[in-house]
């Protein structure tokens, strides 16, 4: 593992960890299609590496469990987390492994498209995942984890938490099939409108249709957000359904935008918000981030957002 632990985190993010090589493009290319970008950049990234530096930049004391390979990539992991104050006892380094890679085309819209390289996420196993959990986790803390990790792992954590009487912030991305009785325990299940319709098989596409998604899934767990990109997210759970309007901004790239959401949730929901509340600074993460370039590099801090 790779540094003493905290006591006591408020966010435990089990999750991914990528290093980033980044080109941008006019026009993302069709298949078939070979484009010309700029030159390529190389940052931190993974969707929980992201939401564990989105968490911690807003001040919640924020631990990761992950594994990275013991290569350069995964020492730089390792540095952005610890940068953003964030504890990386629960990283492990795996010897000869590569670090997970994440190779993402971003057009000149903001718009993205990205392959992944699992590398040592996929070693990340259930039993040591849980042990981890089981040690840090305990009430009001709440965990994050999403679906890029192997999903023994996922299910194993989702339950964990449970049984910690800690909810868990579930990121179905990308999309997997669930096993219902995770399902729900999601608190909330966060998703955006592709995933939400590939969980209720049919198309999910702006506010209104988001409404309808959320209240259908609310029959099947315990919260949920469906995220809907300049619209913001239609959050749901006891005290109703609501739409929380995401600010206005010009749009530089959206690469990450979902994580800094997410991890800003988790942080605000970790320090007793409702979860309309939390969604509110969720939006606001995430629309500074889009206005900016890159994944972590380009998330708020408690300042940025006057927080």
């Amino acid at each position: 593992m790779t540094g003493p632990p905290l006591t006591q985190p408020q966010v435990v993010v089990v999750g991914s960890l990528h290093r980033d090589y980044v080109c941008r493009v006019d026009t993302l290319p069709a298949a078939g299609q070979t484009v010309v970008g700029d030159e390529a950049v190389v940052g931190s990234g993974g969707k929980g590496a992201n939401q564990a530096v989105a968490a911690g930049l807003l001040g919640a004391a924020t631990a990761m469990v992950g594994r990275v390979g013991d290569d350069e990539d995964g020492r730089s992991l390792v540095e952005g987390l610890r940068s953003a104050g964030v504890d990386t006892s629960g990283v492990g380094v795996l010897p000869h492994v590569r670090s997970g890679m994440a190779f993402v085309l971003v057009a000149a819209d903001g718009e993205n498209c990205i392959a992944v390289a699992p590398g040592a996420n996929s070693r990340l196993e259930a039993v040591g995942a849980v042990a981890v959990v089981r040690s840090l986790l305990a009430p009001p803390a709440v965990l994050v984890t999403q679906a890029e990790i192997p999903e023994e792992t996922f299910c194993a954590v989702v339950e964990a938490a449970a049984e910690r009487g800690c909810r868990a912030v579930v990121n179905l991305a990308p999309y997997r099939q669930v096993p219902a009785p995770v399902l729900a325990l999601c608190d909330p299940l966060v998703v955006n409108e592709s995933e939400a319709g590939a969980l209720l098989g049919r198309t999910v596409r702006g506010a209104t249709d988001a409404v309808g998604a959320v209240e259908e899934l609310l029959r099947r767990t315990r919260s949920v957000v469906v995220t809907v990109g300049a619209e913001g997210a239609v959050v749901g759970g006891p005290d109703g359904v609501e739409l929380v309007p995401a600010p206005t901004v010009e749009v530089v790239d959206t690469t990450g935008a979902g994580d800094a959401f997410t991890g800003a949730l988790a942080a605000a929901l970790s320090r007793g918000e409702p979860l309309a509340g939390a969604a509110r600074l969720g939006v606001r993460a995430g629309a500074w981030s889009v206005s900016r370039p890159g994944a972590q590099a380009s998330y708020a801090t408690a300042a940025d957002l006057g927080h």
